[in-house]
């Protein structure tokens, strides 16, 4: 009896933990009327899976030559922590498309459907479940998929999301007009995001940058639900001088 009073005590108390963390995800989804970017529908597709029993270099090989990629599913309630982990296996060539369409960056930004079956020929399905790409590896020279790591996303839920940048207005740019360069210091930048939220990129405006300007993390515009977990006065992109090489050929 004691035993069994401990167990509902600890499961009450898990199920109270959920609950606050449901509460306080949604608590930081401000309504708002934007035109962030959006995830373009064209690659809304569901990815399938197959249940995979056991893992290990020997069973990750013939994965590999059966046309599938060893991948396993986890649990993430607070963006860090992870758990209530699934084999799986997916197509290699489904995960190829999406990663060449869309790039490996936006690949690992985006959300998608996933089903598990049996097998592929099945028609039952185990689990259906919202997820996020968390790493791709993909092999060198060929950039076929050797494996991939989804977490859950459903939308209570705060993920940890390096988020690839876009930049735009280098033709009207001023100081690019006077022969300056672009010095691109980061290409993706990590936020905390609600998973309804989750942006497939951030647009960065280049168009009124002059000579030796500079944008910053704070300067990127973002749904004021996301969180960024980096210091908001590291530089981003830089218009800067022109290059040593550059003043010596004017010289």
């Amino acid at each position: 009896m004691l035993i069994r009073r401990i167990v509902l005590t600890k499961s009450l108390h898990h199920f109270r933990l959920l609950s606050n963390y449901a509460t306080a995800a949604a608590a930081v989804v401000p309504e708002v009327d934007d035109d962030f970017p959006k995830p373009n529908p064209k690659y809304a597709e569901t990815i399938h899976a197959v249940v995979r029993v056991t893992s290990g270099k020997n069973i990750a090989a013939k994965e590999r030559k059966a046309g599938r990629v060893p991948s396993i599913v986890f649990e993430q309630e607070d963006g860090q922590h992870g758990g209530n982990k699934r084999l799986i296996s997916v197509q290699a060539n489904q995960i190829r498309k999406l990663v060449n369409h869309l790039g490996r960056s936006q690949f690992l930004s985006r959300l998608f459907d996933l089903e598990v079956h049996p097998d592929l020929e099945s028609q039952d399905v185990i689990e259906k479940v919202r997820v996020l790409p968390r790493k791709v590896h993909l092999e060198a020279g060929s950039d076929a998929p050797l494996n991939v790591t989804f977490i859950r996303a459903p939308s209570s839920a705060l993920l940890k999301v390096e988020i690839p940048l876009v930049f735009r207005g280098e033709d009207v740019s001023p100081g690019l007009k006077k022969g300056s360069y672009l010095n691109i210091i980061k290409r993706t930048v990590k936020f905390i995001c609600p998973a309804d939220l989750i942006p497939p990129y951030i647009d960065v405006d280049l168009s009124e940058l002059d000579v030796n300007q500079k944008l910053l993390m704070s300067d990127l515009r973002v749904h004021p639900a996301l969180k960024l977990i980096q210091p908001k006065d590291h530089p981003v992109v830089k218009i800067a001088g022109a290059r040593v090489s550059d003043q010596k050929k004017s010289k």
